[in-house]
Parts: structure tokens; sequence; C-alpha cells
């Protein structure tokens, strides 16, 4: 309950950002304690089958973005050890375009991330992760008027990735492909948008800062049982997932 209500209070863990400012930072700490007593009960998964269904993420710690449990942006997150300088301006490079990233997306009301989730198919060995994205949902000129210069539009953002439950609960996953779906009462840019399947995995190995390597990431599931979920990524930042109270109907293959 304690860590239901922190996540309430701090907005999933975006309402604590260093980039504006430390306050909120004493709530951020007392929810990472919560979290860690959680982990300190070493229910680690010991298969897929505990992982089977859907998850939806409740807090986060990691600063710049839920967005980063996906795991394309795990992907990236792991890609930047690679580079020959693993910093830019005094700071880590991957922290560092995530903030820029963050910037870029979420300024001005551009856009808003939404319901954040995964699922995993222990049949097929396959993690989606999904995210819901509006975009212009805040468009008005403050003072001068009260109407919306813009609609809102957008939907759910789709990555799918292979995956292998190994010991000591860590998932090792492979970045295979990213499309979306729609969202309901949310309007989209068209039906087209909707089979667009972009092939992530095989492009990554295109890019010749990625020199042949896959879409790689892991993530170590330090906690699981019928409720709660945490996963931590290579930085030590934890997600916590719980199983949702309305369900949603996932179509990976639309018409």
């Amino acid at each position: 309950m304690d860590i239901l209500q922190l996540g309430a209070a701090l907005d999933r863990g975006q309402a604590y950002n260093p980039t504006s400012g430390e306050y909120y930072a004493g709530t951020m700490a007392r929810a990472r304690e919560r979290v860690e007593k959680l982990v300190a009960t070493n229910k680690v998964p010991t298969s897929l089958d505990e992982l089977e269904g859907e998850w939806e993420l409740v807090l986060s710690t990691v600063p710049h973005g839920i967005f980063r449990s996906s795991p394309f942006f795990l992907a990236v997150q792991e890609a930047f050890q690679y580079a020959e300088n693993t910093t830019a301006f005094g700071e880590d490079k991957a922290n560092l375009f995530f903030k820029l990233h963050e910037l870029q997306t979420c300024s001005w009301g551009v856009s808003k991330v939404g319901r954040v989730a995964q699922r995993f198919d222990k049949s097929t060995k396959m993690c989606y992760s999904e995210f819901d994205t509006s975009i212009f949902s805040l468009t008005v000129i403050p003072i001068l008027g009260w109407f919306k210069l813009l609609p809102t539009f957008g939907g759910c953002v789709v990555t799918a990735a292979s995956c292998e439950l190994k010991e000591d609960g860590v998932l090792d996953m492979e970045v295979d492909y990213t499309t979306s779906r729609p969202v309901e009462g949310l309007q989209g840019l068209g039906e087209w948008i909707w089979k667009v399947k972009v092939p992530v995995g095989f492009l990554w190995k295109l890019l010749p800062w990625n020199k042949g390597r896959p879409a790689s990431c892991k993530a170590t599931q330090a906690f699981c049982d019928e409720n709660f979920r945490v996963a931590r990524d290579i930085d030590g930042e934890m997600f916590v997932y719980t199983r949702p109270v309305v369900p949603r109907p996932l179509d990976l293959n639309p018409k």
C-alpha cells in the first residue's frame, strides 16, 4: 500500500525530475526505501510462467522518463556502454540522451505519456512493452484564450522483444520490432498507422556505431509475486508493476 500511495503521489515517478529541481526528492527517497524493502524478501522469479500476462507500471525511480522501461530504451542505454567515450559534458551519455529526449518530446505540452505496461507470452518467449502517448494534449495560449488550437491525437506504442529468463532473475531481451495500436477515445493519424511495423532489430545492426551488435538489453527481475513485480535496469533504477485492475486486450495482428 505504501508503494501504491507513493506511486500515485509521485505520478509514477514523473513528479520528481532532477532537471527541474530537487522538490519531491524526499518522497522519492522514501519510495526507493519501500521498494528495496520489498526486494529484500528475495522472491525472485525462476521461470517465464511467473511473468506471464499483463503488468502495468505504478512507480519508477528512474529520472527523465517512465518510458525507459521499454526494451528499446534499455537497449539504447546499454549501447552507450560500447562508445569510445561514455560521458559528455561531464555526464553519462545515456542519461544525457534521455534527458534531451524528455525535453524534446514533453516540453510545452507537445506530448504526454499515459499508461505504461508490459506483457509476457511464455509460449513464444516474447515481451511486449507498451506506452500510450497523446500529442498536443495541451495546446492553449495562456491568458489569451481557452480553446484548444490543435486536436489531441496519439495511440499506444508497442515494442516487441524476444526474452529469456536466466539465473538470479536476469531477463535477457532482444528488440525485434516497434509498432502502434489505437487507444479507445484517442484520435489516431489514420488506419494506415496501425499497420506500420518498424524492424528495429534489423535496422539496429546496420547503424555504424552499433558495429553489427543486436538491440539487446537486460533487466533483473528483482521481485515477483502474484500481484507485484520489480524490475531493475543496469544502473540500479527500479520499475514497479502490478497486475491491472482493468486489463487491456492487445491485437498484435490487425487486419
